[in-house]
């Protein structure tokens, strides 16, 4: 893997911070106290959003590997997934890295035939 220098870095780090304060802004208005399945359908369409973008704009440092990584997480399906059944969380699991993928592929083929 290739080093970043140390001012891509650290615009790597605020995108990322700030796609997470937006991310968790969206969870908050969704509903503090929202039910677990709640969470992970917002969880859920963030993710989607993410990598749809991502692909239709291919953004630089800040807004994709900062903004829109930060955004995107895989770790809360993974962590509200942890106390379900095996067989359950495998397929949502599963479901969320497979529509991620086309939602960026979905995202590629736009920007590429606007282009």
């Amino acid at each position: 893997m290739q080093q970043l220098p140390l001012r891509t870095g650290l615009t790597v780090g605020l995108g990322a911070g700030a796609g997470a304060t937006v991310r968790e802004l969206v969870l908050y208005l969704a509903g503090p106290s929202s039910p677990e399945a709640l969470i992970l359908a917002v969880t859920f369409a963030i993710n989607v959003s993410a990598c749809f973008a991502m692909g239709l704009v291919q953004p630089g440092p800040f807004w994709g590997m900062g903004f829109l990584g930060g955004f995107s997480t895989f770790s809360a399906v993974a962590l509200a997934c942890a106390p379900m059944p095996p067989l359950l969380a495998w397929f949502i699991i599963s479901l969320s890295v497979a529509v991620a993928v086309a939602a960026w592929l979905a995202g590629d083929a736009c920007r590429r035939r606007s282009g």
